[in-house]
């Protein structure tokens, strides 16, 4: 039962956000997930780093992958970048971002070009998606 009450707290603090927020200059900063960003000029590379694990608790996968989206786009913003994309896959709470300048218009993907990404987008088969804080 002691043993129990020990990782209570712990249990806890993994659910929690670390208080990485969005800068303001960073919600200008697009994410080109599956983007070609060829015709884009390249401003360098990050890598971002968060806590994945909570002592011998992994934190939840995609709160991580969030948070350090957040961060990369933070830092895009301080590189005068307007676009990042992944080098890779996260591990161990580290993960390398491109940063890019690709003007204002719609990123190509997959030989299509996508429609930009709009603060209110309409409801797609029925379903909105929001925006979740903390």
């Amino acid at each position: 039962m002691r043993h129990a009450l020990l990782f209570v707290p712990v249990l806890l603090l993994a659910g929690c956000t670390w208080g990485i927020n969005l800068d303001e200059g960073a919600k200008n900063v697009r994410t080109a997930w599956n983007g070609d960003v060829s015709s884009c000029q390249n401003v360098g590379k990050m890598t971002v780093s968060v806590q994945s694990r909570v002592g011998p608790i992994d934190r939840n996968d995609i709160k991580v992958r969030d948070e350090l989206e957040v961060l990369a786009r933070n830092q895009a913003a301080e590189l005068h970048a307007d676009t990042i994309k992944p080098l890779g896959e996260p591990t161990d709470g580290n993960q390398a971002w491109g940063a890019y300048k690709c003007g204002g218009g719609p990123l190509p993907s997959s030989g299509q070009r996508q429609a930009p990404r709009q603060d209110n987008p309409p409801a797609a088969n029925g379903v909105e998606t929001f925006p979740t804080k903390g």
